[in-house]
């Protein structure tokens, strides 16, 4: 396929968001933090707009030249974190105060993602409904991966659902063996990649 890829940049955040909240807004775990429609279609990209900001700050956004997915990685050292991770709480205060599943979900996956070796972390993809089941995700994700193998680094994630924990696992990632369940939701797969030799 070789879809082009482009690094997003400051101006492009109200695109990646759109594309990460057509992308998210029948996602289990969405469906979980927010479960009137309604509502999660009012918040939803504040909620979303977080991440984004998180990886435009501190790592790197990655854009299908046409504009039908993005990637939000972040490169993680070695050694457990000084300080408490502030995002999950900046995700409740920004999207929805008193919803306390848009804290506890970040803290969930904060709890158990490993530190004992550097790695890329793809904090989310996101794939426009319409043409989801393309490949442009696992093209997207390739791309970093190639990067990563060359450069000797593992890469993890959390899959959202089962299906997208099967593409994963099609791209070398394993599951890790213990879900985050949250509390009356669905399950979240921690996933890991060691890099693979050419």
């Amino acid at each position: 396929m070789g879809i082009r890829i482009q690094q997003a940049e400051q101006r492009d955040r109200e695109l990646v968001v759109s594309v990460m909240e057509e992308a998210f807004h029948d996602d289990p775990v969405s469906s979980w933090v927010f479960p009137d429609e309604a509502h999660r279609r009012a918040v939803h990209g504040k909620f979303l707009g977080v991440f984004v900001d998180v990886a435009l700050d501190e790592g790197r956004i990655d854009i299908a030249e046409d504009e039908a997915a993005v990637a939000l990685w972040l490169q993680v050292p070695a050694g457990a974190p000084e300080e408490e991770d502030p995002t999950p709480a900046l995700m409740r205060e920004t999207a929805d105060p008193d919803n306390e599943r848009c804290e506890l979900v970040g803290r969930l996956t904060g709890a158990v993602h490993p530190h004992d070796r550097a790695h890329a972390y793809l904090l989310m993809i996101g794939v426009r409904p319409d043409r989801q089941g393309e490949g442009i995700g696992a093209e997207l994700i390739s791309a970093e991966l190639e990067r990563c193998d060359r450069e000797g680094l593992p890469a993890y994630l959390e899959a959202s659902s089962a299906r997208s924990r099967t593409l994963y696992e099609r791209l070398g990632f394993r599951f890790l063996g213990r879900a985050v369940d949250l509390p009356d939701g669905p399950p979240m797969y921690p996933m890991w990649r060691e890099p693979q030799a050419g």
